[in-house]
């Protein structure tokens, strides 16, 4: 196969609107945490209107010099009377201090949210009385045609936001919608199979701000869309719906219905303690199930699969308890690993509980619930310690913290009283 050309020029994407941004097939990791088989590409755009011209997003800093020269090719630094950065992170921004020194007329406009990041990335210098702040429903003039911005926020940093040209029908999206794949040909119609890149792009990058997506789609499909232009990846000028749509369904949590709640109880257990705990812990969950309404239960032991395939179950859990034994003051790697790899999920609100046996010291089950707790979990109920081999009672508190789990799941939680002498 004939590797397509570079684009050394500026690419029309539709009538006074092209790209100017860069290409970037070697990389290979992107931000530590994102494997890059295809590289990536560092989308930028400029818009031309009967008063002035609009640039959108810049690149990383290292491919500065294709930018420019695309940018050049299609329009003069005094042209410029407006630079939107949809969102500020290094490789969309890196080229914006020198884009502002050249283009002397332009205002750059950014999301309220973008105020407090500007001095830690710029020098105040280059920036000083030519920032203005847009929100939803704001306007920039070109003329004959003009930008509107929609406030949406988190997807992926606090500051991002997108810009509709109606006059033409494009949404550029920031990282919305986009993703790692580099190919020069740009356009959805025209590159090879990018699916597996597109949905692995939201799910290590969107996926734990769901709620912001979902926000966000609102606010997209009531657009009569014709090209969705994102920071990175395919330019989508056919069935730009459709990745809409993908969107909405990796976004969604209907797996089991709004009104089932569901409960996963994770452990590791090296002499059988821990798993009869985790056991007890089920049973009593399904005790007040049984009782009090519906929740969905299940049991996995994290010694019989990877941490990876766990993940799509917590997504969609309503409440995680996780056992381990203490082994070196520690709890157990298969239990750590999980736990590092629910970055990339919205765990905010769901609830959280921890148990596990131990010989000495038992500091698995506070490290474990210290470790929920910053990663936005509530967790109202303490957690359950064995010394050595459990006993009767140990088991009955397993019960009991299962139940009030199922409980606190249904709306129903167990009064709890309180000693006022004891509070300081």
């Amino acid at each position: 196969m004939t590797v397509p050309a570079t684009p050394d020029g500026a690419v029309p994407v539709a009538p006074r609107v092209h790209w100017i941004g860069a290409l970037d097939p070697d990389l290979r990791r992107f931000d530590i945490i994102l494997r890059t088989a295809n590289g990536t590409s560092y989308n930028a755009y400029a818009v031309r209107g009967s008063q002035g011209v609009a640039i959108i997003d810049t690149v990383k800093i290292d491919f500065s010099e294709a930018f420019f020269g695309r940018l050049e090719s299609i329009a003069d630094y005094d042209e410029i009377t407006t630079v939107v950065l949809n969102h500020l992170e290094p490789d969309h921004s890196g080229a914006l201090p020198e884009l502002l020194r050249r283009a002397r007329r332009a205002t750059l406009l950014v999301s309220p949210q973008a105020r407090l990041m500007l001095n830690g990335l710029f020098d105040p210098a280059d920036l000083a009385g030519r920032v203005a702040f847009v929100g939803s429903g704001d306007r920039a003039d070109l003329g004959d045609r003009q930008l509107q911005f929609l406030n949406t926020p988190y997807l992926h940093w606090p500051d991002t936001q997108c810009t509709w040209l109606a006059a033409e029908g494009i949404l550029f999206s920031a990282d919305f919608l986009g993703c790692h794949y580099c190919d020069s040909r740009l356009f959805n119609d025209a590159v090879g199979d990018f699916r597996f890149s597109f949905d692995y792009y939201y799910r290590h990058i969107m996926r734990p701000f769901g709620s912001y997506v979902r926000d966000a789609l609102d606010l997209i499909e009531a657009l009569p869309l014709r090209v969705v232009a994102p920071a990175h990846g395919p330019i989508l000028r056919r069935d730009p719906l459709e990745y809409v749509a993908r969107y909405r369904a990796l976004a969604a949590r209907t797996v089991y219905g709004a009104a089932t709640k569901t409960l996963a109880v994770f452990y590791v257990s090296a002499y059988g303690a821990t798993r009869r705990m985790a056991e007890a812990v089920v049973a009593g969950a399904e005790s007040a199930s049984t009782a009090a309404g519906e929740v969905r239960i299940s049991l996995h032991d994290l010694e019989g699969g990877e941490a990876a395939a766990f993940v799509d179950l917590i997504e969609e859990a309503d409440a995680l308890v996780f056992g381990s034994p203490t082994i070196n003051g520690d709890a157990v790697k298969p239990v750590w690993d999980l736990l590092s790899s629910l970055t990339v999920v919205d765990l905010k609100g769901k609830l959280g509980a921890a148990f596990g046996s131990y010989g000495w010291s038992g500091e698995a089950v506070p490290m474990i619930e210290e470790r929920l707790r910053r990663l936005k979990l509530r967790v109202p109920l303490p957690g359950v310690r064995a010394r050595l081999a459990p006993t009767g009672n140990d088991f009955a508190a397993c019960h009991d913290l299962g139940r009030e789990i199922s409980l606190q799941l249904l709306g129903r939680p167990t009064p709890r009283t309180f000693d006022l002498a004891q509070i300081s």
